[in-house]
C-alpha cells in the first residue's frame, strides 16, 4: 500500500503528466452529464418500459456501451458506436480501395485525411440510425403519450440532428482526450459507459441473490470470485504474445555488415490475440441476421425454430453459431490487420533477419506460418469468453446484466483499455526514473 501511495505521489508530481488526467477526468464527467440529459420533447416519467427492454440481450450490450444513454432517450443515446462502426469499415475498405491504401502510405497527411474520411463516415451513420432509433422507441415499450411533441416533424427533425450533433461531440470530447489527454479517447468513452452500468447490475443480482432465497451473500462472493479469475483470464489473453528472436547485422568501421553473435538481438512480438475484440464485434453484428430470416419465414417451421432459438442471446444454438464466427473472423481479422510480408520486407531492409530462415520471402512464410498456429488457440480462448456470459446465466443462474461483465465485448475492452491506460502512465513515470503502476522500488537515479 506504502509503494501505491509512493506511485500516486509520483504521477502528481509530474506537471504535464497530472494535467493530463485532470483533462481526461473533465471532459469524462462531461460526456457521462450528457448521457444523463434527455432528448426535448420526451416524457421522461414514462421510460420506464424502455429502461426495462435496455437491460438484457443485445439492447443491454447496446446499452452498456452508450453507459444507459440508450435506455434514458439521452443526447447521447447513439454513444461512440457510429463512430466506431465508420473505422471499422475505413479499415476493410482501405483493403479493396487503392486511394485508401495510398493514403496509409502517406504518413501523417495521409492519416489526417483518412480521420476526416472516417468523420464523414460517422455523420451518414448517424442520419441514418438516429430516425431508426427514434421510431424504435414505440416498439421498446415507449407509449405514444411520453412524445409529448408527437412524433411529427417538429420533434423528428431536431431530435435527429440533437442526436447527430450528440455523436459529433462524443467523438470530439474522445479526440481530445487523445490530444490533450492521456491517450485512448474513444475507447476510454467505451470503458466508462460499460462501467457506469456495473454498479447497478451488481446491485440487481445482490438483490436478486438476497431477497429470493437464491444462494444470499455466500453464493455472491462465489461470483465475484469467478468474476476475478475471468478478468485474469483476459489479462492473459490480452497480454499474451509468442516472441519471435531476432538477429541484427553489426555495422562495421568499413561501412559493410558483419553477421556475428556480437550483433544486437531482438523478438518480434506476435500476439496471440491480434485481433482483440474486433471479431466479437463482427459476429454480433452478424448473430442479427439468422433471428430477422426466421421472423420474415415465421410461417414454415425452420423459420419458427430460428425465430425463438436466435432471439435469445443466452440460448444454445445462438451461441454456437456466435462461437464459430469469432474463431472464422479471428483468422480473417489477423490476415488483414497482421502484415507478415510487409514485417519480413522491413526486417531485410533494417538488415535484421530470423536464426535460421532466410530473409524475405521465407521470413514471411515463416511469420505467417507462426501466426497461423497461435491464432487457433487465441481464436479458441476468445470465443469462450464471449460465450462465458451464458454459461454463468444457464449454470449459476446469473441475473442478465451482471452475467454480461463475465465475458464477451464489454469484459475485454474494459481489460484492454486499462492496460493501455496504465501503460501510458508507466512511459510518463519512466520517463522521469520513477518506478512505473507495475514495478515496485525506489526513484530511479540517472547515471
Amino acid at each position: 500500500m506504502k509503494k501505491f501511495i509512493e506511485t500516486i505521489s509520483n504521477i502528481w508530481k509530474i506537471e504535464e503528466l497530472r494535467q493530463r488526467i485532470l483533462v481526461t477526468l473533465g471532459l469524462l464527467i462531461v460526456y457521462r452529464f450528457g448521457a444523463q440529459v434527455v432528448l426535448p420533447g420526451i416524457d421522461t416519467s414514462q421510460l420506464a418500459q424502455l429502461n426495462s427492454a435496455a437491460g438484457e440481450g443485445i439492447l443491454g450490450l447496446l446499452n452498456a456501451f452508450t453507459g444507459g444513454a440508450f435506455a434514458n432517450a439521452s443526447v447521447f443515446a447513439l454513444g461512440i458506436m457510429p463512430y466506431i462502426s465508420a473505422s471499422i469499415v475505413v479499415q476493410l475498405m482501405g483493403i479493396a480501395i487503392p486511394y485508401l491504401q495510398k493514403l496509409q502510405k502517406e504518413g501523417e497527411s495521409g492519416r489526417k485525411t483518412i480521420n476526416q474520411i472516417t468523420r464523414w463516415l460517422t455523420i451518414a451513420i448517424c442520419i441514418v440510425q438516429a430516425p431508426a432509433y427514434l421510431f424504435g422507441l414505440g416498439a421498446l415499450g415507449v407509449p405514444d403519450s411520453a412524445f409529448v411533441l408527437g412524433k411529427g416533424a417538429d420533434f423528428i427533425i431536431p431530435a435527429v440532428i440533437i442526436l447527430v450533433t450528440g455523436c459529433v461531440f462524443a467523438m470530439w470530447l474522445g479526440e481530445k482526450i487523445t490530444d490533450k489527454g492521456i491517450g485512448n479517447g474513444i475507447s476510454l468513452l467505451i470503458m466508462i459507459g460499460i462501467i457506469a452500468t456495473m454498479p447497478q447490475s451488481f446491485v440487481q443480482e445482490f438483490i436478486s441473490r438476497t431477497t429470493n432465497n437464491t444462494g444470499g451473500i455466500m453464493f455472491i462472493l462465489i461470483e465475484v470470485i469467478i468474476w476475478f479469475l475471468v478478468i485474469l483470464a483476459s489479462v492473459l489473453l490480452v497480454m499474451a504474445v509468442r516472441q519471435i528472436p531476432v538477429q541484427y547485422a553489426r555495422r562495421t568501421a568499413s561501412g559493410g555488415y558483419e553477421k556475428n553473435i556480437m550483433g544486437s538481438r531482438q523478438y518480434i512480438p506476435l500476439k496471440l490475440n491480434a485481433s482483440g475484440v474486433m471479431p466479437i464485434i463482427f459476429a454480433q453484428a452478424i448473430m442479427f441476421a439468422p433471428s430477422l430470416l426466421g421472423k420474415t419465414f415465421n410461417n414454415t417451421a425452420a423459420g419458427q425454430w430460428m425465430e425463438v432459438q436466435f432471439a435469445d442471446i443466452f440460448g444454445l444454438a445462438y451461441n454456437i453459431l456466435f462461437a464459430v464466427l469469432i474463431i472464422i473472423f479471428t483468422y480473417f481479422y489477423t490476415a488483414i490487420t497482421v502484415p507478415t510480408n510487409k514485417m519480413a520486407d522491413d526486417l531485410k531492409r533494417s538488415g535484421g533477419f530470423i536464426p535460421g530462415i532466410r530473409p524475405g520471402k521465407e521470413t514471411g512464410d515463416f511469420l505467417d506460418k507462426i501466426m497461423s498456429l497461435i491464432t487457433l488457440p487465441g481464436s479458441v480462448f476468445l470465443a469462450l469468453l464471449a460465450v462465458l456470459p451464458a454459461v454463468v446465466v444457464k449454470l449459476m443462474d446469473v441475473q442478465a446484466g451482471w452475467a454480461l461483465f463475465y465475458g464477451g465485448t464489454s469484459l475485454l475492452i474494459m481489460v484492454g483499455v486499462a492496460i493501455d491506460t496504465v501503460q501510458q502512465i508507466n512511459s510518463y513515470l519512466l520517463n522521469r526514473h520513477y518506478d512505473g503502476l507495475m514495478k515496485t522500488g525506489k526513484n530511479r537515479k540517472v547515471a
